[in-house]
């Protein structure tokens, strides 16, 4: 036989062979069971926040990512949660507007003055000096009596509170061209940006500061062309924007805690039944567990950055921060009861609550570590 018969036998043969496969594969496939596709998710579950959809450099996006798993999980993708992040949706405002309704977005993630345009005393969140370090703040965002506060959002505006995230690592740092504030009178006279919230305005003219309202875009550029001497924001802000790069001094001051609330849709959370609720419920709790963590890196790493980048750090001292704490407090405190309209026992009571949880976890550390 010749090698051109050979090869031709072969190429026969091997397209018999595959001819043979394609048949059998046919039959195969006629005769195999059809497998469903997986039942749709009975409800919708879409969240709106303003951060970056990214796991490293901000706490809420993470632990949202994690709350979506957990739920998923627990429902068996009966619900269906979708994250939308970096104002994909719209502004804060305009989140919780739509969240409000329930239709095409059921929670939305807000810093405390647009939370405040919801439920007005919320604003009492942003007494100045207000909590002495970190574990009186968790404990309190955590704890009873700001759940129950947090209960008069869905009266005022049909939103439930799901947890409180920590802004950027919650206390907030000074930076600015002038001077390095080791005193209340180094902030005298300088002009601070603030964000466009007049509790803000009235805290940084009681320490003797002009307050400049803008907007964060505008922010960079204004403390570059010195429209403003400085801002404040969790040291975090100042190592993901690089404000070395505008500003020669920040000092951690602590003096703002700045806080982010996490609501959803009371109309659409009552459409769920009872287990789905408590599946909301509890991952929104552990969601939010695991951002302190992550807020706590974000503010330790920025401070770390900033001693490093900026001409001058320093860390307030705690005498300090009292003296600043007795011009602030008086005048915000004059001013949400006079001008914004708040009652005054309420910000006692919040107050009191503080200096409360201040003085258990002091006493629980030294019972349970130091005797």
């Amino acid at each position: 036989m010749t090698l051109a018969r050979k090869k031709q036998r072969t190429e026969k043969r091997a397209g018999a062979v595959a001819f043979a496969l394609t048949l059998g594969l046919t039959a195969v496939l006629s005769s195999a069971p059809v497998v469903p596709a997986a039942q749709a998710a009975e409800y919708k579950m879409v969240i709106a926040h303003l951060l970056p959809e990214d796991l490293t450099n901000n706490e809420v996006h993470p632990a949202l990512v994690h709350f979506e798993a957990l739920v998923e999980a627990a429902t068996g993708g009966d619900i269906d949660v979708q994250i939308f992040g970096g104002g994909a949706l719209g502004s804060e405002v305009e989140n919780g507007k739509e969240a409000q309704v329930g239709k095409t977005l059921q929670s939305a993630v807000m810093s405390s003055g647009a939370m405040s345009s919801f439920y007005r005393e919320y604003q009492i969140i942003t007494t100045p000096f207000l909590f002495p370090n970190y574990a009186v703040a968790r404990a309190y965002f955590d704890g009873p009596w700001h759940a129950e506060f947090m209960k008069g959002a869905i009266e005022s505006s049909n939103l439930r509170f799901l947890g409180t995230f920590d802004d950027g690592g919650g206390f907030v740092a000074f930076t600015n061209n002038k001077r390095l504030i080791k005193t209340v009178d180094d902030i005298k006279g300088l002009k601070i940006r603030v964000e466009e919230n007049p509790a803000h305005v009235a805290t940084m003219k009681a320490l003797g500061a002009s307050a400049t309202p803008l907007p964060w875009g505008e922010v960079v550029t204004a403390l570059g062309t010195g429209l403003a001497d400085g801002q404040f924001n969790a040291p975090g802000v100042s190592r993901a924007f690089k404000l070395w790069e505008v500003n020669d001094y920040t000092t951690w001051s602590g003096h703002v805690y700045n806080s982010i609330s996490w609501m959803v849709s009371e109309k659409w959370f009552q459409t769920l039944p009872e287990n789905y609720r408590q599946v909301i419920v509890n991952s929104a709790r552990e969601a939010v567990q695991i951002s302190h963590g992550i807020a706590a890196l974000a503010a330790v790493q920025g401070w770390s950055a900033s001693c490093k980048e900026f001409k001058e750090c320093h860390i307030l001292a705690a005498a300090e921060k009292e003296k600043m704490a007795a011009l602030a407090r008086p005048a915000w405190k004059q001013w949400i009861t006079t001008d914004f309209g708040i009652d005054g026992k309420l910000v006692d009571e919040l107050w009191a609550e503080v200096d409360g949880i201040s003085a258990e976890v002091d006493k629980t550390n030294m019972a349970r570590y130091g005797n």
